[in-house]
């Protein structure tokens, strides 16, 4: 479907110049809080000082955007979940770039959340209950699967329904618990007055990198400069970002349904400035473990330099 959206909205991976003489980058987002560097970069006018044309394609799921992005029908999808997009990777359906790290885990960026009357207490009570996640065998559970290895507490049966949709599942009793990222963390708990049951960001997950800014090997190869621009301008908006957390709760209204009142509570997440192999390697190690990979990678090798 995103692929029929592009071409019919004159879209797609066209990484020609622009009449102006810019570079064309078409780039698929989500409306998370991980994307703020984007828009910062967007009205901030770090794209322009790169001579890039940037265009941005909102969808609700990354992996929504995967099929698009291997055939070059977009560039670089922003705020990508990395456990997708490695494992697509090692299948050999993407050969991986990654241009920028997108956010890392901070407290409470991402919760766990129960109806405010539910009986489940403790981390232990989600053995078995059904938790929402955004997409299975991913981020959300492999994070979540860690926590509760930590405490010795058992896994619960996962269920995927896209964060839009997770407060109206829990509202109905279609689930018993969501595992929600802001600006959606925070809406759950507003409207429905859902409790957290645990922090999605606690140990072993502390700080660790969830998303970031992908493309393919062809687009990174093919479009060096554009694609070394592109990094400059991240880099530079994820520093505004790291620095001035006013700037992002000022940008998430633009982009999100997140109102200007609940922009100043939301929690964010943690912007690095720069991409560190060391703490991707932590990903990808934890993924193992859980059988997500089945062999060890060199997060170095898959960053664009």
């Amino acid at each position: 479907m995103l692929a029929l959206a592009l071409v019919a909205c004159g879209g797609g991976g066209d990484s020609g110049s622009s009449g102006d003489g810019r570079q064309k980058i078409t780039v698929a987002a989500l409306p998370l809080t991980d994307s703020a560097a984007l828009y910062l970069a967007r009205d901030r006018g770090l794209f322009a000082k790169e001579d890039l044309d940037v265009t941005i394609q909102p969808v609700q799921q990354s992996i929504q955007a995967l099929p698009a992005l291997s055939k070059g029908q977009v560039d670089v999808i922003a705020s990508a979940n990395y456990v997708t997009f490695l494992q697509a990777d090692e299948k050999g359906t993407l050969d991986l770039r990654i241009l920028a790290e997108g956010v890392r885990t901070a407290p409470h960026m991402m919760d766990v959340l129960v109806p405010k009357d539910s009986p489940l207490k403790t981390a232990a009570d989600l053995k078995g209950k059904t938790v929402a996640v955004n997409i299975l065998n991913n981020i959300q559970s492999l994070t979540l699967n860690a926590i509760l290895d930590q405490q010795g507490a058992g896994h619960p049966v996962y269920r995927q329904i896209a964060f839009p949709q997770m407060g109206p599942a829990l509202q109905k009793g279609q689930v018993d618990a969501v595992h929600a990222v802001e600006p959606f963390d925070s809406a759950i708990q507003g409207e429905l007055g859902a409790r957290v049951l645990l922090d999605g960001a606690s140990a072993p997950a502390q700080s660790l990198p969830i998303s970031g800014y992908v493309t393919t090997h062809d687009f990174a190869a093919k479009y060096a400069k554009a694609a070394a621009a592109f990094q400059r301008a991240i880099e530079a908006a994820s520093k505004i970002a790291a620095e001035d957390p006013s700037a992002v709760r000022a940008e998430l209204p633009k982009y999100t349904k997140v109102t200007a009142a609940q922009a100043k509570t939301i929690d964010l997440p943690a912007y690095p400035v720069t991409t560190d192999p060391a703490q991707l390697r932590r990903l990808t190690e934890l993924m193992r473990k859980q059988g997500l990979l089945t062999k060890a990678i060199d997060p170095a090798a898959l960053l664009v330099k």
